[in-house]
C-alpha cells in the first residue's frame, strides 16, 4: 500500500517526440483542476530514459510519479501497469487519458459525480471535442461522445466530425469509452479481467495498441457493467486522424491517412475480439451482418491492401492464448442488452 493513498489515480503514457510537444498543454490544464484529490502516475515508453518527456516532467510536474518503461510497452500493457499501482495503491477509480488534450477545469470533477451516481457504473466517458493544435484552439466540433456499436460489430467515436448541439448526446449511457480519456471504475476492472496465470490483464495484452478500448467496452457490458457519458465533463484532443462518414466508401477513403502499422493493429486486433465473442448468442441478423462485413473487409485487403494477410498468421499463434481468454469472460446478461447499443 503506497503512503500517498488517494481515491483516483490519473495515467497516461509518453512516447519520445509524439507526446513531449503537448505536456506543457496537457499538464497544466490537468492540474489545475477544482478536484484536486488525485495522484498522477505515468509510463514513458520512450527509448532512452533521458528524454525531453522525462526532462519536462522532472522539471515542471516532479510530483508525477514517472516510471521509464525500457522499451515501447504499448498501450495495454503500459496502462495495466499503472493499473496495478492504483489498485496496490488503495484506489477506487482510475482516469486513464492520452496527453494530446486539455480540459474545462471541472473536468474531473464532472467525471467523478458521472461515476459515484450508480455503484454499477464501471466507466465514465466525457464529452470530447476537437482541439486544433496547431492554432491552439478549442472547436465545437465533436472527437467522441463514446464508442458507438453497430450491428457488424464495427466500432465508431459516436458524433465524431459533427458540430456540437444538445440533443447528440441523447441519453446518458453509451456502448463503451474511448481510450483517450476515460474514469474506470476499478472495482468493475477486476470483475472482467483476465488472469494470465502470472498477473491480471484489465486491458487485453494481446492488443499492443488500438481497439482495446473497445475490447474492455464489451467485456465490462457482458458483465453487467453501466458505461455512461459525462457530457458535463469537456475535454478537447487533438485526434491524428478523424472518421469522416459511415458507408463503405467512406470507410475505404478514411484508410488513405492511416499508417499500415496502424492498420495492421486495427486489422489484427478487430478479429482478436470477434473471435473472443464467436460463442455468444447474438441474433442471426447480427450474426449476418458481422460475417457479412468481414467478409467484405478482407476481400477489400485481398485487393487493396494486401500487406495487412500477414496478420492472420499472426491471429493464428495466437488462437490458443484468445481461446484461454473465451474461457474467462464473464458473462451475466442476455448479449440482447448488447445488441440494443447496435445502430
Amino acid at each position: 500500500m503506497e503512503n500517498n493513498q488517494r481515491k483516483i489515480y490519473i495515467g497516461f503514457i509518453t512516447y519520445g517526440e509524439a507526446t513531449a510537444k503537448y505536456l506543457p498543454y496537457f499538464l497544466p490544464s490537468l492540474t489545475n483542476q477544482t478536484f484536486k484529490d488525485f495522484k498522477i502516475v505515468a509510463v514513458d515508453n520512450s527509448q532512452t530514459p533521458d528524454n525531453e518527456n522525462a526532462l519536462y516532467i522532472k522539471n515542471n510536474f516532479s510530483e508525477i510519479d514517472l516510471k521509464w518503461a525500457g522499451e515501447n510497452l504499448g498501450f495495454a500493457k503500459a496502462f495495466n501497469l499503472m493499473i496495478k499501482r492504483a489498485i496496490d495503491g488503495g484506489a477506487e477509480y482510475f482516469l486513464a487519458l492520452n496527453p494530446d488534450m486539455i480540459f474545462e477545469p471541472d473536468f474531473i470533477e464532472e467525471m467523478v459525480a458521472a461515476i459515484k451516481s450508480d455503484e454499477k457504473i464501471g466507466a465514465v466517458a466525457p464529452k470530447i471535442f476537437k482541439w486544433d493544435f496547431t492554432v491552439k484552439g478549442k472547436t465545437n466540433q465533436i472527437d467522441s461522445l463514446g464508442l458507438a456499436l453497430n450491428k457488424e460489430q464495427r466500432f465508431s467515436d459516436a458524433h465524431q466530425g459533427e458540430s456540437d448541439q444538445p440533443d447528440l448526446a441523447g441519453g446518458k449511457e453509451v456502448f463503451g469509452f474511448t481510450g483517450a480519456a476515460a474514469l474506470l471504475n476499478l472495482k468493475a476492472l477486476a470483475d472482467v479481467a483476465f488472469d494470465n496465470g502470472k498477473f491480471k490483464e484489465y486491458f487485453d495484452e494481446l492488443m499492443f495498441m488500438y481497439k482495446e478500448d473497445c475490447d474492455l467496452s464489451y467485456r465490462l457490458r457482458l458483465a453487467g457493467w453501466k458505461i455512461v457519458l459525462a457530457e458535463k465533463a469537456v475535454a478537447y484532443h487533438n485526434r491524428a486522424v478523424a472518421a469522416i462518414g459511415a458507408t463503405n466508401l467512406n470507410i475505404a477513403l478514411n484508410r488513405r491517412n492511416k499508417s499500415r502499422l496502424v492498420k495492421q493493429w486495427s486489422f489484427l486486433n478487430q478479429w482478436i475480439l470477434l473471435l473472443k465473442i464467436k460463442d455468444l448468442p447474438f441474433s442471426l441478423n447480427v450474426k449476418l451482418a458481422t460475417a457479412w462485413y468481414q467478409l467484405k473487409s478482407l476481400a477489400f485487403v485481398l485487393l487493396f491492401e494486401p500487406y495487412l494477410l500477414k496478420e492472420l498468421v499472426v491471429l493464428w499463434k495466437l488462437l490458443p492464448a484468445i481461446k484461454k481468454r473465451r474461457e474467462q469472460l464473464e458473462i451475466k446478461v442476455d448479449v440482447k442488452r448488447v445488441e440494443l447499443f447496435m445502430k
